[in-house]
């Protein structure tokens, strides 16, 4: 019943199954490592904040280039404000208050790339006047490293005025500043007032965003091909041997029906007829009916008489 297996069609429909079905589940357990990493990457970022206050910051070359691992890390880096180049980044809010970013640039000590750093937040109606001066000679800044902004990511507007720029970068300041600038940014973990400290952001596919729970459907949506290609194969088998089984059933009718009792030859036939008078052995014998009034009297009848 089963030997329809072997047919070509299905050969081409097994091949199907056994690579789908992997290859789905593989794709499925993918998704669901990435959103698991998301999560992970989300409370190492929980940890990393309520242990900035305290951590021990280490030298900024150690957490350079800025990765997943780093960003969100303490770091220390000596150098001097470089005030006369000082940026204000526009609509940024804290609090749902718009505002904006003062970001400074730090020259260091080690003549390396100047590090850009944000030194807190002010609220519109506080700029520039509210501004308050960075500090001559040598400094030591203590902040959190963040990654550079993706344009894209935060919307940055455009058509900006001079002194402001949209996006924290080197992709953006190389534009607006004379010198290298690192790629990545401190925030201050403490701000002169009246500026307000601009907490520390996550690193790119450590939060639980909209991407996050999309790979967690797109894990769900892989199981569900996986099982629909094992439903569609089995309903197929299913139809396959029903079809088998009902020719099987209407060739087993068939074949009764041809093969029944027949009608033997009528009696006689083939074979010598029986002498006159001989009755039938295989059956009673035939009755003989009476002669004919006309045949006795003819018989009684003597010879004289019929003269």
């Amino acid at each position: 019943m089963y030997r329809f297996l072997l047919t070509p069609r299905w050969w081409a429909i097994n091949l199907f199954l056994v690579l789908a079905v992997p290859f789905c589940l593989i794709m499925g357990f993918w998704q669901l490592g990435r959103f698991e990493d998301r999560v992970d990457g989300h409370r190492e970022h929980q940890r990393q904040i309520a242990e900035g206050a305290s951590v021990v910051p280490v030298p900024l070359e150690e957490l350079l280039p800025p990765t997943t691992d780093t960003v969100g890390g303490a770091a220390e880096v000596t150098g001097e404000w470089d005030a006369a180049n000082e940026l204000l980044v526009p609509r940024r809010s804290a609090e749902g208050e718009p505002g904006f970013r003062v970001l400074t640039p730090l020259i260091p000590a080690d003549g390396g790339p100047a590090v850009p750093v944000v030194r807190g937040w002010l609220p519109t109606e506080a700029v520039p006047d509210g501004v308050p001066p960075a500090a001559d000679g040598p400094v030591t800044v203590v902040g959190i490293l963040q990654a550079p902004e993706s344009p894209r990511a935060i919307g940055a507007p455009t058509g900006l005025p001079d002194g402001q720029v949209g996006v924290i970068g080197a992709a953006s300041l190389i534009n607006v500043l004379p010198y290298p600038v690192l790629d990545g940014w401190l925030t201050v973990r403490e701000a002169e007032a009246p500026l307000v400290v601009v907490p520390p952001e996550a690193a790119a596919g450590t939060v639980l965003d909209l991407k996050a729970f999309q790979n967690l459907g797109y894990t769900a949506e892989w199981f569900v091909f996986a099982a629909f290609v094992v439903f569609m194969w089995y309903r197929l088998l299913r139809r396959e041997v029903e079809i088998e089984r009902d020719a099987l059933a209407e060739g087993e009718a068939s074949g009764s029906a041809s093969g029944g009792p027949r009608p033997g030859p009528s009696p006689g036939a083939g074979a010598p007829a029986d002498p006159a008078g001989t009755p039938d052995r295989g059956g009673d014998p035939a009755p003989v009916s009476p002669p004919a009034p006309e045949d006795a009297s003819a018989r009684t009848r003597s010879p004289a008489g019929s003269a």
